[in-house]
C-alpha cells in the first residue's frame, strides 16, 4: 500500500482529531473552528489552525487528500470553502450518511476528484480530548463505491483507512445509509428510549441496573445534538427501520398480553446476533483485490461490499 503523503482534515473532533493522530504529524494537518480544540491539538505537536482559508491554500498547494470531518449541518459552508480555495483538491469525508454529502458535494462542483468515506468507529465522547490513534484500528472503513467515483481518490481514501489500521469494505452511498439506518442509526434511537425507560423507573431503577442497561444505552451518552446530527439526516432509510421495529415490538407485546410470551422476536434476534458474531469471526480472510480504474471496477466493489468482504486496490 502506497502511503498517502498529504492528509488535510478539516475538524479536529474525535473522528477527526483521531485521524490526525492515526496518521501522525508528518503526513497530516489541519483546521478546527474552535480555538480551543486547535490549540489543543498544536500543544500535542499537531499543525491545526483556525484559519480554513489558508489551510485549504496549503492543501492545494500539497495536493494533499482532504478529508471532511465536521457534522453534517456544518457540511455546506465547509464545501463552499473548498470550492473557492481548493477546488481540485482529492477529497473525502468521515460524515455518518453519504447521500446528503455527496448531493452537496456535486451541486458544488467538487464531484471530480471526491469518494465519500465513513470509519465505523467512535465513542460517546467528543472533543480533542477524546482523539486516540488506535480508534479504527479493526474498524471497517465505508469508502464509497458511485458512478462518478475517481479512481485515484478511492485508491488514495482506501490507503488512508488501511494504514490507520481500518479494513476497507466498499458499496455505494445509497446501500451504506440503508445499512448504517439498521445497525447504527436505529441503535441510536432505541438507546434512548431504553435510557428513558430506566430514567423513569427512579432511584430504585437505575440502582438496579446492570450490564444489559449499560450495554444498551451506551450511544445514548453522545451528545443529544450530535445524535440528531447523525440519524436525522438519513430520515428515509431510518423510517423504514423504524417502522419495522415497531412492528416487531408491537407483535412482541401483542403476543405476551395474549399468550404470556413474547413470541418469535427473542428467537429471530437470537439468530441475527449469532449471525453478527460468526461474520466478525470470519472476517480474517484475504482481502478482495481490485484495480481502481479497470473495466468494471466499481461492480467488483460493489459485489464484495454485499457479501461483506475486505477490499484493497491493487498494485
Amino acid at each position: 500500500m502506497t502511503a498517502v503523503t498529504d492528509v488535510c482534515v478539516l475538524g479536529a473532533g474525535l473522528i477527526g482529531g483521531s485521524l490526525l493522530r492515526a496518521l501522525g504529524p508528518d503526513r497530516a494537518f489541519g483546521w478546527n473552528r474552535s480555538a480551543t480544540g486547535a490549540e489543543a491539538a498544536s500543544a500535542d505537536g499537531f499543525h491545526v489552525s483556525t484559519d480554513l482559508s489558508d489551510t485549504l491554500r496549503r492543501a492545494a498547494r500539497a495536493d494533499a487528500l482532504v478529508v471532511v470531518g465536521v457534522p453534517l449541518p456544518a457540511l455546506g459552508a465547509i464545501l463552499d470553502a473548498v470550492a473557492e480555495h481548493a477546488p481540485g483538491a482529492a477529497l473525502t469525508d468521515v460524515v455518518s450518511v453519504k447521500g446528503p454529502v455527496l448531493s452537496a458535494v456535486r451541486e458544488r462542483g467538487l464531484g471530480a476528484r471526491f469518494v465519500g468515506g465513513h470509519p465505523m468507529a467512535g465513542t460517546a465522547d467528543s472533543g480533542w480530548a477524546a482523539t486516540d490513534p488506535e480508534l479504527f484500528r479493526g474498524a471497517t472503513w465505508l469508502v464509497a463505491a458511485d458512478d462518478d467515483a475517481d479512481p485515484a481518490t478511492w485508491s488514495r481514501v482506501a490507503g488512508m483507512a488501511v494504514d490507520c489500521g481500518a479494513r476497507v469494505v466498499s458499496a455505494t452511498s445509497a446501500d451504506h445509509d440503508s445499512a448504517v439506518a439498521r445497525i447504527s442509526h436505529l441503535g441510536h434511537v432505541v438507546a434512548e428510549a431504553l435510557a428513558s425507560a430506566g430514567g423513569r423507573g427512579g432511584d430504585l431503577a437505575l440502582a438496579l441496573a446492570a450490564g444489559s442497561f449499560r450495554d444498551g444505552t451506551r450511544v445514548a451518552g453522545t451528545a443529544p445534538d450530535l445524535v440528531r446530527a447523525i440519524c436525522e439526516p438519513n430520515r428515509d432509510a431510518l423510517l423504514t427501520v423504524l417502522d419495522e421495529c415497531l412492528a416487531d415490538l408491537t407483535a412482541a407485546r401483542d403476543s405476551l398480553a395474549g399468550e404470556g410470551t413474547l413470541g418469535a422476536l427473542v428467537d429471530e434476534g437470537h439468530r441475527a446476533r449469532r449471525a453478527y458474531e460468526e461474520a466478525r469471526a470470519e472476517r480474517g480472510g484475504a482481502p478482495v483485490s481490485v484495480t481502481p480504474g479497470a473495466p468494471g471496477w466499481l461492480g467488483e466493489l460493489r459485489r464484495a461490499g454485499a457479501a461483506g468482504l475486505e477490499v484493497r486496490p491493487s498494485g
